[in-house]
């Protein structure tokens, strides 16, 4: 492997827990974000010569460190600049592992430094979407519209919204500090939050060519867990990482032998992790007893993909017992994305006009190609064709990646062909 390979396989697998470092030792996200970039600039500059170090990590850490208190120097060093950054000038070593360790802040009972992020960027100061918003562009390294997909508002909105978190931050000077362990909990929900979303991302990715983001898949399960280890006993944080396990359980099936998108409804089951879902389902049984009777939305997000995993197939989906969790989830807060999952479960309960009629009785998803491509599969089975092949036209121009512009395109190809055979569902 060349060092300019290294260094972004290095950047890509290691850059957020470096940026995590970085912050909490300088305590300024955008500080931290700059000098992660200068190191790696370095980095691309001297590998090539010098040979990859043998802890990438630590060099960059140090690194990016040294460059930070250089602009800090820089900074105090304008004239009539005054800075009240309390900062020290690091020693020069040759140890880097060691002078990482000495970054340590053991003061704490979140020892994961990615995971301290998280609770770092989730100050109860901000708005709970822009604690979320914030921490899956610091963490997660999520685009804006990646994060705008998630929220279901324009990347343009977005971007305004993480601007003025930031700005909030630097006026009220809102410290980027770990939280106290006593204020742990007051922060939990965002952080699961934060977790499932960096789920989403992974089942669902928002742009690229990849069916699955695997990084991304078990990055969110890995703090999760880290979750369940900090705080146990709360039944939610148990619900979400029982409810990633039986997501994660089913990626093997999801792509077929020629790499492609497989629906839910065609996956060879047999190929699913049954090991995963044998924990998902023993951690949501833990859950229902700690919860005592209340189930919490991650709880019943639980449940709804555990009737999936029990399922011998298809056809043998509870999806009586499925309607009902969506009324429930529903009911405690409206969800567009949680209601067409729910209209997709009307149309293979009751038909394809009742399915059609709850899709249509959704608002704010005419720019979701997921919406048009159910609303296609709909009209397909209610004898309309050309109805439903302008529906996944409108789908595929939406759609944002490959496997689903292809499989969308699949389905085009043929509709034309089918003699009025209904396709199945959508939800992979």
């Amino acid at each position: 492997m060349s060092p300019e390979d290294r260094l972004a396989e290095t950047v890509r697998d290691e850059g957020r827990r470096v940026l995590a470092t970085l912050i909490r030792v300088l305590g300024d996200l955008q500080l931290a974000e700059d000098a992660v970039q200068e190191a790696a600039v370095a980095a691309l500059r001297t590998w090539p010569a010098a040979g990859v170090p043998d802890d990438p990590r630590a060099w960059l850490t140090v690194t990016a460190r040294n460059k930070a208190y250089d602009m800090l120097r820089r900074e105090a060093a304008r004239p009539g600049k005054e800075t009240a950054a309390d900062w020290s000038a690091p020693r020069q070593s040759a140890d880097l592992a060691q002078e990482v360790l000495e970054m340590a802040e053991p003061d704490s009972v979140v020892h994961d430094d990615l995971l301290r992020l998280v609770f770092t960027c989730c100050h109860p100061a901000l708005a709970r979407e822009a604690q979320v918003a914030l921490a899956l562009r610091a963490l997660a390294g999520l685009e804006v519209a990646a994060i705008a997909r998630a929220f279901l508002v324009p990347e343009t909105t977005m971007a305004k919204r993480l601007v003025r978190a930031r700005q909030k931050i630097a006026h009220a000077r809102i410290p980027y500090r770990v939280p106290a362990d006593i204020e742990l909990p007051e922060r939990l929900p965002a952080v699961l939050a934060v977790v499932h979303l960096i789920a989403t991302e992974a089942h669902a990715p928002s742009a690229g060519d990849d069916v699955v983001r695997v990084d991304l898949e078990a990055e969110a399960l890995r703090l999760a867990r880290l979750i369940a280890g900090l705080m146990p006993g709360e039944p939610e944080v148990i619900s979400l990482l029982s409810l990633l396990l039986f997501t994660a359980a089913r990626r093997p099936a999801r792509t077929g032998a020629d790499g492609q998108p497989v629906l839910l409804a065609d996956q060879d089951r047999s190929r699913w992790d049954h090991a995963a879902i044998g924990e998902a389902s023993a951690l949501l049984a833990d859950a229902v007893r700690r919860s005592g009777g209340v189930a919490g939305p991650y709880q019943l997000q639980a449940h709804l993909a555990a009737c999936h995993a029990v399922a011998a197939s298809w056809p043998d989906t509870d999806w009586d017992r499925i309607i009902g969790l969506y009324d429930l989830a529903l009911g405690a807060s409206a969800n567009p994305a949680m209601a067409l999952n729910r209209a997709v479960a009307v149309a293979q309960r009751d038909g394809p006009a009742a399915g059609l009629a709850a899709l249509d009785g959704i608002g704010g998803l005419t720019r979701s190609h997921l919406w048009h491509a159910a609303r296609a599969d709909a009209l397909e089975r209610l004898g309309r064709p050309g109805e439903a092949r302008q529906e996944l036209l409108a789908a595929t121009g939406l759609a944002p990646t490959g496997p689903d512009q292809r499989l969308l395109a699949r389905r085009l190809d043929a509709l034309a062909t089918r003699a009025g055979q209904p396709s199945r569902g959508e939800d992979r």
